[in-house]
């Protein structure tokens, strides 16, 4: 599998490269919007999809320049990401992903057990048929990513199985929170793939499913919290040490 590669996100529409009106427009400011919350939702998929590598740097600019915009929106949304700690953003206005440190590594896990099985345990009731479908739809995606070694697809893979879960019972409290943690883990998780043996795991996913079907909100609800943690477990060592 090829080395991580620098950031390459989805660029907004060609329409929405303008992030401020032209002169003499009577466009009015709330126009502006949907510009910077495509870059925003552009730059978030890249952390969540490991399309940005911890340490290694980009500047504003840069990034404007693969979105198609201007720097201003793109000055927004890294602002907004930096709050939420998914990124830092240096006196010289480069941008760069938290280095993983062992005790944030640990908070970062404690905290996804904690938060993601009340999410999957209250979102139980509220899964029907079709939910169930796609929950199935996306667990065979990602193992077809697995068996093909495609890093890239099975955490998108994998990002859509958990919150096709989550967001079953909408939150505007849980969720964002949840969002948040992976936006912070997704580039760890990128960084280190190529080295784990996942081999010997037990498919938690395939149980969560199992406990879905039964309507055991107990038996989902430690599923997702046995998956993080396995899966946590083995890239912390290998990472980690």
């Amino acid at each position: 599998m090829p080395k991580p590669s620098s950031p390459k996100l989805n660029s907004p529409t060609p329409s929405s490269k303008s992030s401020s009106p032209k002169p003499g427009s009577s466009e009015p400011a709330g126009k502006l919007a949907p510009v910077h919350d495509k870059v925003y939702a552009a730059i978030r998929s890249g952390l969540v999809g490991g399309q940005f590598v911890p340490g290694r740097a980009v500047t504003l600019r840069g990034l404007a320049e693969m979105l198609g915009v201007s720097p201003m929106p793109v000055r927004a949304a890294v602002t907004r990401l930096v709050t939420e700690g998914a990124l830092t953003l240096t006196a010289t206005r480069r941008v760069s992903v938290p280095v993983m440190t062992p005790a944030r590594f640990e908070e970062l896990v404690r905290v996804r057990m904690l938060l993601e099985g009340e999410a999957a345990e209250r979102a139980l009731p509220a899964i029907d048929a079709e939910r169930l479908a796609a929950i199935r739809a996306h667990d065979d995606e990602v193992e077809r990513c697995l068996a093909e070694d495609d890093a890239e697809g099975y955490m998108r893979a994998n990002h859509a199985f958990h919150f096709a879960i989550y967001t079953a019972v909408p939150s505007s409290v849980l969720l964002p929170l949840i969002e948040t943690l992976w936006l912070q883990f997704g580039p760890f998780m990128r960084l280190v793939y190529e080295d784990l043996d996942m081999s010997g795991l037990v498919d938690q996913h395939h149980r969560a499913i199992i406990a879905i079907e039964r309507g055991d909100a107990k038996g989902l609800r430690d599923a997702i919290e046995a998956d993080i943690g396995d899966g946590m477990r083995i890239i912390g060592k290998t990472a980690l040490g």
